[in-house]
């Protein structure tokens, strides 16, 4: 990864993205996401962690393969949770 891309992957702005989409209620999902991880006994942190991961494989694909952001993979990873299976794709 180039510099640009470090900057796109940190673990503090994919995490700043994750509590702005659950703020704009935009994708719904992640907030939904959110509610059923800590309502099942996941704490805030890590629930909010995981779902960067989701969010992080879908800026990866974009910066590395110039694609689009894939809203359905996207939930998808997010309906996935807490098993992230599809990391070691």
């Amino acid at each position: 990864m180039d510099n640009q891309q470090d900057s796109y992957m940190t673990e503090e702005t994919l995490i700043e993205t994750v509590e702005n989409q659950i703020a704009d209620g935009e994708p719904k999902k992640v907030k939904a996401t959110l509610m059923r991880l800590v309502m099942t006994g996941t704490p805030r942190e890590e629930a909010i962690k995981w779902i960067a991961c989701a969010l992080a494989v879908e800026i990866f694909d974009i910066m590395e393969n110039e694609a689009s952001f894939n809203a359905k993979r996207y939930d998808q990873h997010l309906d996935a949770l807490p098993n992230m299976d599809w990391l070691d794709d």
